[in-house]
């Protein structure tokens, strides 16, 4: 093989590999527009309470939940969880000054129960939702 063609193989080769990389961060990008802390997906619930909100998404089978202090800024306890009928609720629990999550369970087509609270007094609990 002359030179020519290695050096035309090695820039389709090299175009191939730049191409993929910028498609890679395209699809990255518009994965998480519009949602809230890392959640992918479209907003299907949100449950509001005294001391924040969990806001709750779904994608292609899987739920994700974070919640949301309506006052950020001073540490406090805060938690999510998202339990898919059947198994074990997923938890984020500790102090945090801003949101507790994103938690994700593959539901499927099954029930899940949120849990969110923020301080010592204020939590939402949805019960058996998006069956």
């Amino acid at each position: 093989m002359d030179s020519g063609g290695i050096r035309r193989r090695l820039a389709l080769g090299a175009a191939v590999l730049a191409a993929s990389g910028a498609l890679a961060l395209v699809t990255s990008g518009t994965a998480q527009a519009g949602t809230v802390g890392g959640c992918a997906g479209h907003e299907v619930r949100t449950l509001p309470f005294s001391s924040g909100v969990t806001h709750v998404y779904k994608h292609d089978g899987y739920v994700c939940a974070i919640t949301v202090a309506r006052h950020p800024g001073s540490a406090r306890t805060m938690s999510v969880s998202v339990q898919a009928r059947g198994n074990r609720p997923v938890v984020d629990k500790g102090v945090y000054r801003h949101h507790a999550g994103p938690v994700t369970v593959h539901a499927g087509h099954r029930c899940v129960w949120i849990k969110g609270a923020v301080g010592p007094q204020g939590s939402v609990s949805s019960g058996w939702i998006l069956c």
